[in-house]
């Protein structure tokens, strides 16, 4: 081999390997296609006779349960879109005030000992408190109402994106915040630029458990005095003993929850793009 086809080999790219599937992606493959199993599964023990309707819905139960609720009049004083609409309206505002009132402490009771010192008691009594407890003491001051379930729900997600967001304060890292101390940061300066940024990936983990939680709450408290909702076609469907549409109304509340889980991991990926999920 001369010099010159030496140097010249040594110039040329090697060929790229061969790309590895992204995470993200290898996870909605195998997601996909454990749902396919599943889904496949139940339809074969449906045709075998070994799903009983009475026990189990089959695949027939769901599909009239669907044609029944998604045509008016509906089901349970709505049609599907009704319940949906009202459900997914209820979690969000209530996890809206969650987030907007849990994070904020959260970052009070880590950045600040004596809030903590303050605050940290009263959470604690009040934290091993079920939100299902709250439920008589919400109708009785807010009525069966939209504002007694917001309250219900608040209760519950408010916890999760307080703990989370305290705990990600808590483990930043002491040598930045001394050195931001020592080129003269302010405090808000230091929450702003140190302690938010830091604390970002446990918030977000808070956010999301937050939100599983509001969906849970939600449901729950429709069970009682709610006019319309997924919960109030639970409840409904209990009472008719009709399990084709209490398996239709528990797919849709973990679709929607699904979806909106999505939609904050996408933020998620927005505001912190370094993290390779």
């Amino acid at each position: 081999m001369t010099a010159g086809s030496a140097r010249l080999e040594a110039a040329t790219p090697a060929a790229p390997a061969r790309a590895r599937p992204r995470p993200r992606r290898r996870r909605l493959i195998v997601g996909t296609v454990a749902l396919l199993l599943a889904l496949g599964s139940w339809f074969l023990l449906a045709r075998l006779g070994v799903v009983s309707g009475g026990r189990f819905p089959t695949p027939a139960d769901v599909g009239r349960a669907a044609a029944q609720i998604v045509q008016s009049p509906g089901y349970a004083g709505g049609t599907l879109w009704q319940h949906v609409l009202q459900s997914c309206r209820l979690v969000l505002m209530g996890f809206v005030v969650a987030v907007g009132t849990g994070v904020p402490v959260g970052l009070l009771m880590g950045a600040s000992r004596r809030a903590d010192a303050l605050i940290g008691p009263v959470f604690s009594l009040l934290r091993p408190i079920p939100p299902l407890a709250w439920i008589p003491l919400a109708i009785l001051w807010l009525g069966l109402g939209d504002a007694a379930k917001i309250f219900l729900i608040w209760v519950s997600a408010f916890t999760p994106a307080l703990i989370n967001t305290y705990a990600g304060v808590r483990n930043v890292d002491p040598t930045l915040l001394e050195a931001a101390r020592v080129h003269g940061a302010r405090p808000h300066q230091l929450v702003r630029e140190v302690l938010v940024p830091g604390a970002l990936p446990m918030i977000f983990t808070g956010l999301r458990l937050s939100l599983q939680t509001a969906w849970m709450t939600l449901v729950a408290a429709e069970l009682v005095g709610a006019f319309t909702g997924l919960g109030k076609v639970l409840a409904n469907a209990a009472l008719d003993i009709n399990p084709g549409m209490i398996l239709f109304a528990m797919v849709w509340v973990g679709l929607l929850g699904a979806a909106m889980t999505k939609a904050l991991e996408r933020l998620e990926g927005r505001v912190m793009p370094w993290l390779d999920r």
